[in-house]
């Protein structure tokens, strides 16, 4: 106890929530301890890593040979801590994919013990079976699914580009955007309400080519985790789900090189040492080139110049200090850029817009209990539009979003039975909105719109409590502060506030909890409640099936949004967890949802909060997921039944109405088959109810004016959705000790042709001679059968059968 006072005195914090959260923490650490001194315990503690790379492994298992319940999992940066009384004992090491190591432990006094595990074939290990596949049993967490890069470099894609975000998509709960889009809905929830982290850093814009592909190049990613449930306290500012993406740290044991050549695009990463068992680096770039090939066939037409491409460039890099010190530094820097030309009409646009990140963290232990990262982060999404008709009009118009954040946080490791986590959370945000400028006829035109600036900021204190063999709880608190500051004059009443100065503060009080009772050794129920508040918006024009969305902040004008989740589920294991089962429910209130007014036009000059109307929102639904995890094949199969709803006293006198995401039914399958061990077979099977719009009504001339009357908001829907993509992969040695290895993927997404809708709008006939009007839906679909190819390679400095090993110090 002593030494968590320390460290707060150390630190110094000056935030007014540390108040809050200091006597919060102190009861709590209090609670925690008190059993915890009562008797004499020493603790086992280090880190888990890959022995062929180094890098430090997520979630690896860390038990008791003879009573698996006692025992933890290592943190987001492979470090674990166990705490026993003293005694003599047998230490599984364990992680899915890899050799278990068994080691014999003497504790008569606090030990520190790595280990490095090896790839290798355990299906038919006891203890990584019973440990690893009973995680969705035996641990607290609901609608949490981790997946590897393995797992997702198996299934169809679409151009044979790999994408984790669409892997996502495939799991229950989590409903695609639409055709081939990066971005997807989760329980009900809006786009904005996920939020998405690639090394802490929070990525506003996930998608390239308007959402088809994500910004996430596979081969620099090493663990992706969803939370769609119970939201841990440690995660906040969205409602609906957490995407934490890590990126590879980089072997620091040998240099080496992987890729893929694709029909679309093409990407390398290279990655070793820099000092070895020490430091080491990953950079990783991909590029798209279709149109680029293009081009000559291009400069033979009116649109000569007219080229899209983007690309994506990552970056690692890490050094241990010492046993108890060590730093990354980590990037992402990605561009879409758009270039249309039509020389015939002298008219030309260009569309540069992506997204930056950097992180640089320091991990220290304290002590074998006391773990630290302190994190300094930046990221910036803009979009910029810029063009014209040559000689008459020129356009430029720019948009973002820029964060200056720091974290702080702590691992505590009391015991077995306790796993207590707690920090603090401070970011600055820059919200620019669309900020144009017209230049016609020598004149300038500007709608000199306000950024807005904010402080936000977060404390909280979690724990995750074995109560005994069958009750376990997580709980928790999140205290969260959102401030609208100068400069800024006041759209209410032209008030002037200087930089800094306060305009708005709203704060947020969010305890979550999620608990899990064993029926058996093999099944379990589990249950929580989750509160969340929401500071930022991206708001979506729901009239339209093609949404104009824009990002807001809160402000005077605009509160934040407020959710509460409510859960149960039954998880079940069958077959020496061959089978993994769970049906979950949820019912979710939401508060301050944002839509735009009824006849909403869009008006440049105009400040888009005074267009909002704020309603409230509902969503519930059944989730069933069946997985078989072991043997040749393997896959799940997913079902979704899901309502998410609207109500809006200021649009038609408050009729409760699906919002555009709703979508009754969806429906996966996912199948891997492994045909020999040179060919790797997989198919994919989606489903779901089309997506809602408002549909015109009737059209009538008014005095020669046309005029629209519509249906009730989302009262229609497209077509039901569903495609079959199939995949290939052929290795010509699988098993081989060589240097450079290779394989060939096969794909073919949407297998029969399937013209799913994208979007729909109205083609209009008029005649004013009869005084008639007529229009027509037309259903635009984007992808048909797609075939594709790609050439993956990987390059080793040296590639030796090691040995997992333990390694004390």
């Amino acid at each position: 106890m002593s030494e968590l006072l320390g460290i707060c005195k150390r630190f110094k914090f000056k935030f007014y929530l540390m108040k809050i959260l200091k006597y919060y923490l102190l009861g709590a650490v209090l609670c925690v301890a008190f059993p915890v001194f009562s008797q004499e315990n020493f603790t086992l503690s280090g880190f888990v890593k890959d022995v062929s790379t180094g890098e430090t492994m997520v979630g690896a298992n860390i038990v008791l040979k003879n009573n698996i319940s006692q025992g933890t999992s290592t943190n987001a940066y492979g470090f674990y801590s166990l705490s026993l009384p003293a005694g003599k004992y047998t230490i599984v090491a364990s992680y899915l994919g890899y050799t278990n190591i068994e080691t014999a432990v003497d504790l008569s006094e606090n030990k520190k013990l790595n280990f490095q595990l090896s790839e290798g074939l355990t299906m038919q290990e006891v203890v990584v079976t019973a440990k690893e596949k009973d995680s969705n049993v035996q641990s607290t967490q609901m609608g949490t699914m981790g997946l590897s890069m393995e797992e997702v470099k198996k299934l169809p894609t679409l151009m044979g580009e790999v994408d984790v975000l669409k892997t996502l998509q495939l799991l229950p709960g989590v409903l695609s955007a639409g055709e081939g889009s990066a971005g997807f809905y989760v329980r009900g929830g809006g786009p904005d309400q996920n939020l998405i982290l690639l090394d802490e850093a929070v990525v506003y814009n996930s998608g390239h080519l308007l959402g088809f592909f994500s910004v996430f190049n596979g081969d620099a990613l090493k663990n992706t985790t969803l939370i769609k449930g119970g939201m841990p306290a440690q995660y906040g500012g969205r409602l609906s789900s957490v995407v934490d993406i890590q990126m590879k740290d980089g072997n620091d044991k040998s240099y080496g090189v992987e890729g893929g050549i694709g029909l679309i695009a093409s990407r390398l990463t290279a990655e070793g040492p820099i000092v070895k068992n020490k430091s080491s680096f990953m950079v990783s770039g991909r590029r798209t080139y279709a149109l680029d090939l293009a081009q000559p066939a291009i400069d033979n037409t009116r649109f000569a110049g007219t080229n899209y491409y983007f690309y994506d460039f990552n970056l690692k890099a890490n050094y241990r200090l010492s046993e108890k010190n060590r730093l990354f530094l980590s990037g992402y820097f990605g561009r879409d850029v758009l270039i249309f030309n039509n020389q015939q009409r002298a008219f030309n646009f260009s569309i540069p817009y992506g997204n930056s990140t950097a992180t640089l963290r320091w991990n220290h232990l304290f002590s074998d209990k006391l773990f630290m990262n302190l994190s300094l982060i930046y990221n910036d999404y803009n979009f910029k539009f810029g063009g014209g008709q040559e000689g008459s009009v020129n356009i430029q118009v720019k948009s973002g979003i820029k964060d200056y954040n720091t974290k702080l946080d702590f691992d505590y490791f009391p015991n077995y039975n306790h796993s207590i986590k707690f920090g603090l959370n401070y970011t600055y945000h820059t919200v620019s909105p669309n900020v144009a400028n017209v230049v016609a006829g020598g004149e300038t035109f500007s709608n000199n719109l306000q950024s807005k600036f904010a402080h936000e900021a977060a404390a909280y204190v979690a724990d995750d409590y074995k109560i005994n063999s069958l009750l376990s709880l997580n709980y928790g608190i999140r205290l969260s502060m959102f401030s609208q500051v100068g400069p800024y004059t006041s759209t209410i009443d032209a008030q002037k506030y200087e930089n800094l100065e306060p305009v708005k503060t709203y704060f947020g009080f969010e305890p979550r909890l999620t608990g899990k009772y064993s029926l058996d050794g093999v099944s379990s129920v589990k249950g929580g409640v989750t509160f969340t508040n929401q500071y930022l918006h991206l708001v979506s024009n729901s009239t339209s099936t093609l949404p104009a969305d824009v990002w807001v902040a809160s402000s005077e004008l605009v509160k934040p949004q407020l959710g509460i989740q409510y859960a149960v589920g039954y998880f079940r294991n069958f077959d020496d967890n061959m089978y993994e089962t769970s049906i979950e429910g949820y019912y979710k209130t939401l508060r301050n949802q944002l839509d735009y007014t009824e006849g909403y036009v869009n008006k440049p000059a105009e400040e888009v909060e005074k267009s909002f109307v704020a309603g409230k929102g509902r969503a519930f639904g059944v989730e069933l997921f069946i997985k078989k995890a072991k043997g040749r094949l393997n896959g799940w199969i997913g079902y979704t039944y899901s309502r998410s709803l609207r109500t809006f006293a200021a649009i038609e006198k408050g009729r409760e109405f699906p919002a555009v995401f709703d979508r009754p039914h969806d429906a996966v399958v996912v199948a891997n088959y492994e045909l020999t061990p040179k060919w790797q077979l997989s198919a994919v099977f989606v489903y779901a109810t089309g997506r809602a719009f408002t549909p015109v009504r009737s059209l009538f001339l008014l005095q020669q004016n046309l005029q629209t009357e519509y249906a009730p908001r989302n009262s229609t829907r497209l077509d039901d959705y569903h495609r079959l993509d199939l995949s290939a992969t052929y290795t010509r040695r699988p098993n081989s000790n060589r240097r450079f290895s290779s394989s060939w993927t096969f794909s073919v997404y949407n297998v029969y042709n399937r013209l799913n809708p994208f979007f729909a709008y109205y083609a209009t006939e008029t005649n004013f001679e009869r005084g008639t009007a007529k229009a027509t839906a037309v259903k635009v679909t984007l992808f048909p059968i797609i075939p594709s190819i790609t050439w993956n390679f990987k390059w080793r400095e040296k590639k030796e059968l090691i040995e997992a090993k333990k390694v004390e110090f």
